[in-house]
């Protein structure tokens, strides 16, 4: 059948959907769209359901070549992406035609992009899921979890689709390019750091280290000292703030492992892990604190935009 080819495979270039689920009492991890806001508006774009499988593109270095005309969405990050050598914007539909190249350079703004198909890519899912782990060796083309690599053929199931145009003020990326507002919802040993940690962890800036990937991403900043005692290990929710002994946070992200022993100060909510998987190292960020209550509405409102 034909597809897109992948000429060029750039650094991390995986097929994703909404997230696998139900499995972490076996270890296995989460995975998914590491900004699933950007991958439900690419899909809502082209009138798929949010989670329809597409392809995440970190930083860049991607080029698929068109065997066939398809109309396809792009969102995310602005990665210098260009058809046939003409710019191409994120935030909207297009149309390749066969013998067409679509072209991903580097980041521009923000780090991760999203390509949406028609009906959502074609891929056997492994465990309910389509989405590449590659840690896990599961989903992806192959269902072992590799990224895309030269030569690999991306087919979709699906027509044309209503090809709608993204409503004002959506996305993830920051709005300078430099600070972003992450929410937390405060966890069980939040009280167990010091109070001049606490106050500083919500009221001082930090910075994304260079150490960030799928799996987490350190925060630099002021040490924050743990009082408590020693931990058991525990489940590990999309966004915990894990403490170790350096105090420097670390938030986890989508390929996380499934438990962990660190104090964690709380989670970021699923909407701030979209927003920080998009923030380049370097990037300013604050912690602000919020109820479990208006966590959940936020996420409900989210959701309610792609009925």
């Amino acid at each position: 059948m034909k597809g897109l080819i992948v000429e060029r495979a750039g650094p991390l270039a995986l097929i994703q959907d909404g997230g696998r689920f139900g499995v972490r009492h076996l270890g296995v991890t989460q995975g998914g769209a590491a900004d699933w806001v950007s991958l439900g508006w690419a899909n809502w774009l082209l009138g798929n359901a949010p989670q329809a499988p597409g392809v995440e593109i970190t930083v860049g270095g991607l080029t698929l070549y068109a065997e066939a005309s398809t109309t396809l969405a792009l969102t995310g990050a602005d990665l210098g992406a260009t058809l046939d050598d003409e710019p191409l914007a994120p935030g909207n539909c297009f149309t390749i035609a066969a013998g067409q190249r679509l072209a991903f350079e580097s980041p521009r703004t923000g780090l991760r992009a999203y390509l949406a198909f028609p009906g959502g890519l074609d891929a056997e899912p492994v465990l309910g899921s389509v989405a590449s782990t590659v840690r896990e060796s599961l989903g992806g083309l192959d269902g072992q979890g590799r990224v895309l690599t030269e030569g690999d053929c991306l087919t979709w199931s699906g027509g044309a689709g209503p090809e709608r145009t993204l409503p004002s003020g959506v996305g993830t990326l920051p709005g300078d390019g430099k600070c972003v507002t992450l929410s937390l919802v405060g966890g069980a040993q939040i009280a167990d750091f010091s109070g001049t940690s606490v106050f500083e962890a919500f009221n001082t800036p930090w910075q994304v280290d260079q150490r960030a990937d799928r799996m987490g991403v350190r925060l630099s900043g002021p040490e924050l000292r743990y009082l408590g005692e020693g931990m058991v290990s525990e489940g590990i929710p999309l966004g915990a703030v894990q403490v170790p002994a350096d105090g420097q946070p670390i938030v986890l992200l989508n390929d996380r492992q499934t438990i962990g022993g660190y104090p964690r100060l709380g989670a970021l909510t699923p909407l701030a892990c979209a927003r920080l998987a998009q923030c380049q190292p370097g990037t300013e960020v604050w912690l602000t604190p919020v109820s479990a209550g208006q966590a959940r509405d936020v996420h409900l409102r989210q959701l309610a935009c792609w009925r």
